[in-house]
């Protein structure tokens, strides 16, 4: 408790100096309380990143037109970008995970209930449900660590899709600003601070879905507070209907404008459901169940997250300053059975994965924009603070959700700081370079409430040096080469955790921060008007790697491992009514040793075609194709289970005129029966030998929901 209790106090101390001095006593300039001053907020798909606007000065500029945009002489690797609300509206969704979609090369699937995070595959790899993918929203960090069901466990069902004003997204171990959980890549959402209209929507579709949202901006003072609700509703295919229930609502109150703006937010999600959990491929093929049948059907959870966050912005005439303050309350309660009755033939194998805990933290950086002898050069420093109280975090053996036993039960204090620097400097109009640093300190203390003998107090800290250089343009073509290193940080409960759960056997603890490093060449071209095109080879070692274990329904540490592999990105507008986007990542991933790292996928293709009629641009459609291709299940190379690959597509077709528009979505519009995921293990029917073999979970069939949007 001492080290841990120093460790906060110092940590908090060297925060709040740092952006003491950063402000450069901004807080001596009001917020202007004049109304008439602020800027009205931005248009389609704007964004502000760092760029050269002269040889004397570097400061931050609006990029429009989102994904399409020409990001020449902005970004710093060929695999940054940025996608704005106009694209994000336009996209039939089946699940509000499936934003993240918007980046080329990522798919986002599901193997259980409608409550659950997402299983997100980026690069070769299963991230599960948020390890080596990280993603904040406003600034706040949404993945969780030493998380019950699975480590940087990244729930993004709480977000309103008519909200986000746009993502921004890095993929590789490059970027000095976001470390943890980032080894793959991350996304930053951003809500609007004030909508452009007022939304009232309904939607209504097959397997009893039903969602209704309310959203709306007014002025309040000086400044703009908008208010949003969203509940929903919905069945499913499933033999158990899933008596899913979601509720969420924001409140988002800002002042200001570009120059300096403060903005407060809170935000309350609530969700519980039944959950239909991948099942095995050999009773389906047998008729003992149905294809979205289930073995357990007690299995579910219930979920909460009520957020306050505070943002401060101030742009000054050669400096920018952004600081987020942040804390909410995280807790779930899930039960699953993915082995059915492997270990207890009587009561099943159902577990209780139980976990709440309190999160603060603080985040800050500051960027200078200088002149060094004629070459425009930014410094930035940053600095970000977070503490993880979690009260509670368990595995209980259950039947139909009444506890049996304790597997284990542990109270985890988690804190962390993070320092970053990073220089960039434009040597010339065609050659610029980016160097950056990042440290990380740790600590883990763990209070095993069953088992006593694995408590610990452990601390760690991790260097990740980063470096790019970008070249160009010539002919509207640019050339990046970059290569950092990075880490993820592992579960505090293997961290100190020194005696098997079972046995009470000695047993060596995991290493507190597995390192990564990676490297990418890439081209982006824009010389064909209206199309960017994007070209990256990159490569990603891992110091351990993270596998998916049946028995316990989270990762488990493994190996060493390899990644390489090439992504193609494509965007083209050829006339004003009709996009077409295209995007190719191809990858391979295995252990030092040969074997196939498991749920690896090596294949994913996303299309899409979105038009509005050329003689009527009220009418328009959205037609999408997603794929990804067979994976390995198991690790042997030599008597590897596959998956099947999956392909999807997706409709939307509507009318919209200023104040409503009707449309319908078609899902899976051609009744595809593939999978969503797949897996192999040992696992038990009742009254049945064990076997080892093929679960899955299969992908919804086709549905209809119509829409119905009234703006105000």
């Amino acid at each position: 408790m001492g080290v841990r209790s120093f460790f906060k106090k110092i940590s908090i101390w060297i925060l709040l100096g740092s952006l003491f001095l950063w402000s450069d006593g901004g807080y001596a300039e009001s917020l202007s309380s004049d109304s008439s001053k602020k800027k009205e907020n931005k248009t389609e798909s704007e964004a502000e990143f760092e760029a050269e606007t002269s040889t004397k000065s570097l400061k931050k500029i609006t990029v429009t037109g989102g994904r399409g945009a020409d990001l020449t002489g902005i970004t710093t690797s060929a695999s940054q970008g940025h996608v704005g609300y106009r694209q994000l509206e336009e996209r039939p969704l089946l699940r509000p995970g499936e934003l993240l979609e918007v980046i080329p090369g990522m798919m986002v699937t599901q193997h259980s209930g409608p409550g659950k995070a997402n299983q997100y595959f980026l690069r070769g790899f299963n991230l599960d449900h948020g390890t080596d993918f990280s993603a904040s929203i406003d600034g706040i960090p949404l993945n969780l660590p030493s998380h019950a069901h699975g480590q940087g466990y990244l729930d993004l069902n709480g977000l309103i899709p008519e909200l986000v004003e746009d993502i921004e997204y890095k993929k590789g171990p490059y970027y000095a600003a976001v470390g943890d959980f980032s080894s793959a890549g991350s996304a930053a959402f951003r809500t609007f601070d004030k909508l452009p209209q007022g939304i009232a929507s309904l939607t209504l579709g097959e397997f009893d879905y039903y969602r209704a949202v309310l959203a709306n901006s007014s002025t309040v003072g000086s400044g703009d507070f908008l208010y949003a609700g969203e509940f929903k509703f919905q069945n499913g295919p499933w033999v158990t209907p899933n008596d899913a229930r979601f509720y969420k609502g924001l409140f988002k109150y800002t002042i200001g404008d570009n120059q300096q703006k403060l903005s407060l937010k809170a935000h309350a999600y609530h969700a519980n459901w039944n959950s239909t959990d991948q099942i095995p491929l050999q009773a389906v093929e047998e008729g003992l169940i149905s294809r979205y049948g289930s073995i357990d059907p007690t299995d579910g959870g219930i979920t909460d997250r009520y957020t306050l966050g505070l943002n401060w912005l101030r742009n000054g005439d050669s400096t920018t300053t952004e600081v987020n303050a942040y804390g909410y309350y995280y807790d779930l309660n899930l039960y699953s059975n993915f082995t059915y009755f492997l270990d207890d033939p009587i009561n099943g194998d159902q577990i209780n994965q139980r976990g709440r805990r309190w999160v603060t933290g603080v985040n800050g950086k500051h960027s200078w924009f200088l002149d060094w002898n004629g070459k425009a050069v930014t410094n930035t420093i940053g600095m970000q603070f977070r503490h993880d109280h979690i009260g509670e975090v368990g595995i209980f053996h259950t039947r139909a959700r009444q506890r049996l036993s304790t597997v284990s039960n542990d109270r985890v204090y988690q804190s962390s700081v993070g320092w970053y620097g990073e220089n960039m400097i434009t040597w010339t109009d065609k050659i610029r370079s980016v160097i950056g640093v990042r440290g990380d300190l740790y600590n883990f203390d763990v209070t095993g409430l069953i088992h006593p003998e694995n408590s610990g107090d452990v601390t760690a800290f991790i260097a990740s040096p980063k470096f790019g250089l970008i070249f160009g343009p010539w002919d509207k073509t640019e050339y990046f080469l970059n290569a950092g290193y990075d880490f993820h940080s592992n579960d505090a409960r293997g961290v100190t955790q020194n005696h098997d759960l079972e046995t009470g056997d000695p047993i060596e603890a995991v290493t507190p921060l597995a390192r990564t490093k990676g490297a990418e060449v890439g081209v982006r071209n824009t010389w064909l008007p209206k199309l960017t095109t994007t070209l990256s080879v990159w490569y990603l070692n891992m110091d351990s790697e993270l596998v998916f274990d049946g028995d316990e329904g989270t990762n488990e540490p493994s190996g060493e491992s390899n990644r390489y592999g090439v992504e193609w990105s494509n965007y083209y507008r050829p006339l004003d009514w009709l996009t077409i986007d295209a995007d190719f990542a191809f990858s391979k991933a295995q252990f030092i040793n040969g074997d196939a790292v498991p749920n690896s996928m090596g294949r994913v293709i996303s299309a899409g075609i979105t038009a509005n009629w050329p003689t009527n641009p009220n009418i328009f459609g959205t037609i999408r194709l997603r794929h990804f291709g067979d994976s390995p299940l198991t690790e042997e190379k030599n008597e590897n289970v596959f998956a099947k690959p999956t392909t999807l597509v997706n409709l939307k077709l509507g009318y919209k005129s200023e104040q409503w528009s009707v449309s319908l979505d078609v899902l899976n519009l051609l009744n595809a029966k593939d999978w969503d995921i797949g897996y192999f293990y040992d696992y038990r029917l009742q009254g049945q030998a064990a076997v080892s073999s093929t679960v899955f979970h299969p992908v919804i069939p086709r549905a209809f929901r119509g829409n119905i949007y009234y703006r105000f």
